[in-house]
C-alpha cells in the first residue's frame, strides 16, 4: 500500500506525541472527561469493543471491555498502550489497508472512531472495510469535533493549551452522517455534547449538563456524536413471534384478539396476562383456548399490578424470537400486527412502535384533552430520543427478544422507574441504540368496556417520565 507524505506526515507527528499524550491530555482534563463520559454512557461496561485510531490506548481502557482491541498507525503510540494496558490486545497498523482489517478475526459489540475519522484519506472506503467486523447488535460510533470551533481550537494550540494537530478533514455532523450512509450504515443515533469544555469552578459542568443537551442550544455544542449500524448485518432469518396481551376487564375483546389477528409467520403464539379482572375475564380466556386448539394460546394470571408488570411477566414466558404487545381494548387494529412484522423481520428496525397520532381516528377513540397532551408530550419525547416520536403511550410495541434480555441486563441504569412499561422500553432500546421507527395505525373506539387510563393522574405520570428521561438520556 502506497503511503501517501501527508499520511506520513501524521505518523512523524503521532510518534513525536506519543510520550506526552497523557500529559496533554492531563491538561484537557475536564474535555477528555466528559467525552468519555458519553462514551461510557453509549457503550456499557463488559461489551467487545474495538477502537480504531487508540492512541495509548487509555480511552478504551476506561470503558472496561470484556475484549478490547485496539489499532493505530503510530508505532510508539501501541508501545506506550500495550505496556500500559496488557490486558487487551492493541496492534500497529493503518486501517486505511485491507488487510489490517482482514487480520483480524472476530465480530464487536461496539467500532469507536474517535476522531479518527479526521485523519483517513478515503473515509468511504475504509468504513466499508468494516462491515466484515459488525454483527446485527454492532453500532458503529463516530466522534468528531463540530467545525464551528475551528478558531477557538486554533487559537488554543497557538497559547499551547491544546495538543498540536494538522491535516484534518474538515467534516460537519452531516458529512459524517452521508459518509456512513455512503458505506452501508444506517444512522440510529446522533448526539452533542460539551458547549463548554473547560471547568471554570463547576460552571462548565453545570451549563454542559443541564443547558447543553437543549434544542438549538446542543448545536453550538463543541463535540458531535454519530452512532450506525451495518446495512449488511441485518437478521432476515425471523420466523416466531409471541403476541403479549395484558387484559383485565376486556371479557368482550379476548375471542376477537385471536380471530381478527392475521397469521403473519411461522410460529405465533398468544399470550394472555389477566390482570385480576372482575368481569370473568380470565374464565373467557380459558374458553377461548379450548375452542381454538389449533392456536398457541397460554393464560397466566398476573402476580403484580399494572400493564409493565403484566408486559414483562408475558416477555419472560415467552418462546419466540419477536415479542410483540397488543392492549386487550383493540383500539389498536389486530390486523395491522402484520405491518410491524414485516418491518422488525426485515431487518428495517429494531424496535417498533405504533402511532395513533398520523391517521384520522375515529370518534370517541380519544378524548380531546389527551389528545392535545400527547400532541405536547410527542414534541418532548422527540427531543429526549433525538428522532421523530409522536406517540409514546400506543400500547403496540414491538422487538426481538434478544433485544429484551439485553434491555433486562441493563436495567439498574433506570431502575424500576415505569408503572406503563412503554417508556422502560423506550428509554431502554434509545440507550441500546437499537433503530427505532413508528408504524402509523388507525385508532379505533372500544367496543367493549371502559378506558383504563386516568387522564389527570397518569398525565402527570407522563410529565414525570420526561423529566426522568431528561436526566438519564440527557443530563449525564
Amino acid at each position: 500500500m502506497r503511503v501517501s507524505k501527508r499520511k506520513i506526515s501524521i505518523i512523524e507527528h503521532s510518534n513525536s506525541l506519543a510520550k506526552k499524550r497523557l500529559e496533554w491530555k492531563e491538561k484537557n482534563h475536564f474535555f477528555h472527561s466528559q467525552d468519555e463520559q458519553y462514551l461510557s454512557f453509549l457503550i456499557p461496561n463488559n461489551a467487545t469493543v474495538l477502537e480504531l485510531g487508540c492512541g495509548v490506548g487509555d480511552s478504551l481502557a476506561k470503558l472496561k471491555p470484556a475484549i478490547g482491541v485496539g489499532i493505530d498507525i503510530s508505532d510508539e503510540m501501541i508501545n506506550i498502550a500495550r505496556e500500559s494496558y496488557p490486558q487487551y490486545e492493541f496492534l500497529i497498523g493503518d486501517i486505511e489497508d485491507e488487510n489490517v482489517i482482514d487480520n483480524i478475526n472476530l465480530t464487536f459489540d461496539y467500532i469507536l472512531l474517535s476522531d479518527t475519522i479526521g485523519y483517513l484519506e478515503d473515509c468511504q472506503k475504509t468504513l466499508k472495510t468494516l462491515h466484515k467486523l459488525c454483527k446485527r447488535e454492532t453500532r458503529i460510533i463516530i466522534s468528531y469535533y463540530s467545525y464551528i470551533w475551528e478558531p477557538i481550537l486554533k487559537i488554543g494550540e497557538f497559547f499551547n493549551q491544546k495538543i498540536p494537530q494538522n491535516n484534518l478533514n474538515y467534516l460537519t455532523s452531516e458529512d459524517i452522517k452521508n459518509l456512513l450512509f455512503l458505506s452501508g450504515f444506517d444512522i440510529v443515533k446522533e448526539e452533542w455534547r460539551q458547549l463548554i469544555p473547560i471547568h471554570f469552578f463547576g460552571i462548565g459542568k453545570f451549563i454542559n449538563r443541564f443547558f447543553a443537551p437543549l434544542p438549538f442550544i446542543r448545536r453550538l455544542c463543541l463535540r458531535n456524536y454519530v452512532v450506525g449500524r451495518s446495512e449488511t448485518s441485518k437478521d432476515t432469518s425471523l420466523k416466531s413471534c409471541s403476541i403479549i396481551i395484558p387484559c383485565r376487564n376486556e371479557k368482550g375483546n379476548i375471542e376477537s384478539a385471536i380471530k381478527r389477528t392475521p397469521t403473519f409467520c411461522e410460529k405465533q403464539e398468544f399470550i394472555f396476562i389477566e390482570g385480576h379482572s372482575e368481569d370473568g375475564t380470565y374464565d373467557e380466556i380459558e374458553r377461548v383456548i379450548n375452542a381454538y386448539p389449533d392456536f398457541d394460546i397460554k393464560v397466566l394470571k398476573q402476580d403484580g399490578i399494572g400493564k409493565a408488570d403484566a408486559v414483562y411477566k408475558g416477555f419472560d414466558l415467552a418462546t419466540s424470537e419477536v415479542l410483540m404487545i397488543l392492549d386487550a381494548d383493540l383500539t389498536m387494529p389486530p390486523e395491522e400486527l402484520s405491518k410491524f412484522w414485516d418491518v422488525i423481520s426485515s431487518g428495517q428496525a429494531e424496535y417498533v412502535n405504533g402511532s395513533r397520532l398520523v391517521y384520522p381516528m375515529e370518534d370517541d377513540a380519544m378524548r380531546l384533552l389527551n389528545y392535545f397532551a400527547n400532541r405536547f408530550f410527542s414534541i418532548l419525547f422527540t427531543w429526549l430520543l433525538n428522532q421523530r416520536y409522536t406517540d409514546t403511550l400506543c400500547g403496540t410495541k414491538v422487538l426481538k427478544k434478544s433485544d429484551y434480555s439485553r434491555l433486562k441486563e441493563n436495567k439498574d441504569y433506570f431502575g424500576d422507574f415505569d408503572p406503563f412499561g412503554d417508556f422502560d422500553l423506550i428509554f431502554g432500546s434509545s440507550k441500546l441504540c437499537l433503530r427505532m421507527v413508528e408504524i402509523p395505525i388507525t385508532y379505533q373506539a372500544r367496543s367493549y368496556g371502559n378506558t383504563q387510563i386516568s387522564r389527570f393522574h397518569h398525565g402527570i405520570q407522563l410529565l414525570r417520565m420526561v423529566i426522568y428521561g431528561y436526566r438519564k438520556l440527557k443530563v449525564l
